[in-house]
């Protein structure tokens, strides 16, 4: 028990009396408070140092700013983190789709990379990329502990897989011919059509920007040594599982250095896409040199077609569905009811029928039973006006597949499919 601080109490060489313990409990406290002040007083010069004090600039100057981005050198890493909620889709990926040309003569490096794409749709991924104008564009990241990578150097094209140790050799038939073809002369097969850059990401999302959507500035950041303005994209519609999508565009030259989406659900960032280190100078020409690693299994692309077969010169190969999932590519009927972020698109599943185990795997609609086990332990059911149904969630995409044969998705609320498919009905 702590003394009765009003007694009188003589005080002997090395005590300390009690009025002076009153004083230094005290003074600790204020102290600390003014620890406090000043460390309050040092926020603003701190908070300088991370987010730059930049000209003001209204949301529709920076989206223009962005459109006239025309960066064509540049390199640097891009880190991207994906959670989606969904489990780890490499091994999906493999199982689902086999890669292009899996069969005699074939190799599982596809030129379009579409598989291997699909692990960066889960984890952290760390993405080397370069470019040199729209002939030259390289493409890295770790799958597994190997690399895969695509490198467009002039009229080549190399995919590599390191997993398996083969490379696919294409050509470029747009390559020095700017402007030439449907991709701009930048070619089919290279790097600039893999969303893995914030830039493309951006471009997806300012696409939804209209009367349904708020598009404002909200501060400044230091992104990769640069300085940005942080662009904020937010739905006005309810029912939708997106919260806000964050881009920080690079003050100087207008190009996204990262790109953040915010599920209406809370918690860490769906996608988190960002340059860790960037740099706008001209790269190195040895950064495009493509030399197929000894040992590995180089095909060229023509040499492939569909399944992996023999082609016509010019044919590339293309990922197939596994043979248990084949005729499930058929989804037709597409209706799109809604708009803006609240769009859902209806369409029928094959053949008519709900995805089903119930005939072991026969049917146009049906999948094997392992399958069919797998896809219930993700989905819950669900019933309303419109029959029955299951629903397949992640922190984004959702999705209805009603026992009758149709599918409802989108970007939206479980409850807001049900309501869909009532509608609908």
């Amino acid at each position: 028990m702590a003394p009765n601080e009003n007694a009188a109490v003589t005080e002997q060489p090395g005590e300390v009396s009690p009025a002076r313990r009153k004083a230094a409990r005290y003074a600790v406290p204020v102290a600390v408070a003014g620890v406090a002040a000043a460390t309050i007083g040092l926020v603003p010069a701190l908070a300088a140092v991370g987010d730059p004090d930049l000209p003001k600039i209204s949301a529709q100057q920076l989206i223009e700013k962005i459109a006239a981005s025309d960066t064509q050198q540049m390199s640097g890493t891009v880190k991207i983190t994906t959670d989606l909620g969904l489990p780890d889709l490499g091994g999906l990926a493999s199982g689902f789709l086999s890669g292009a040309g899996s069969g005699s003569g074939g190799a599982s490096a596809s030129p379009d990379a579409s598989s291997k794409l699909m692990e960066l749709a889960s984890g952290t991924h760390k993405v080397e990329i370069a470019a040199d104008g729209p002939d030259r564009q390289r493409m890295s990241f770790e799958s597994g502990g190997d690399e895969y990578s695509v490198t467009h150097n002039g009229a080549d094209v190399w995919t590599y897989d390191g997993a398996a140790n083969e490379v696919v050799h294409g050509k470029d038939a747009t390559a020095g011919a700017p402007g030439s073809g449907k991709d701009g002369g930048k070619g089919h097969q290279g790097p600039d059509e893999l969303p893995t850059t914030p830039k493309q990401l951006a471009e997806e999302a300012l696409k939804a920007a209209g009367d349904t959507t708020s598009v404002t500035v909200d501060g400044t950041a230091r992104i990769a040594g640069r300085d940005a303005y942080q662009l904020v994209i937010k739905p006005k519609q309810s029912g939708s599982t997106i919260d806000s999508i964050k881009i920080a565009v690079d003050a100087q030259n207008g190009v996204p250095l990262k790109f953040t989406l915010l599920p209406s659900d809370g918690g860490k960032a769906a996608v988190d896409a960002g340059f860790t280190k960037v740099d706008f100078s001209k790269p190195d020409a040895s950064a495009f040199d493509f030399t197929p690693p000894k040992g590995a299994k180089v095909t060229e692309a023509d040499e492939l077609s569909d399944h992996g077969k023999a082609g016509k010169p010019g044919e590339t190969a293309a990922p197939k569905f596994s043979k248990e999932f084949e005729g499930m590519e058929d989804f037709n009927g597409l209706n799109v009811v809604g708009e803006g972020w609240a769009s859902i698109a209806e369409l029928k599943a094959p053949g008519g029928e709900g995805l089903s185990a119930s005939k072991g795997g026969k049917g146009p609609g049906d999948v094997p039973p392992e399958a069919a086990k797998f896809l219930d332990a993700l989905g819950d059911k669900v019933k309303g006006d419109f029959g029955t149904g299951t629903v397949f969630k992640t922190r984004l995409v959702n999705a209805l597949m009603t026992d009758d044969g149709k599918v409802f998705v989108g970007a939206v609320t479980p409850d807001a499919l049900v309501e869909a498919a009532n509608s609908a009905k």
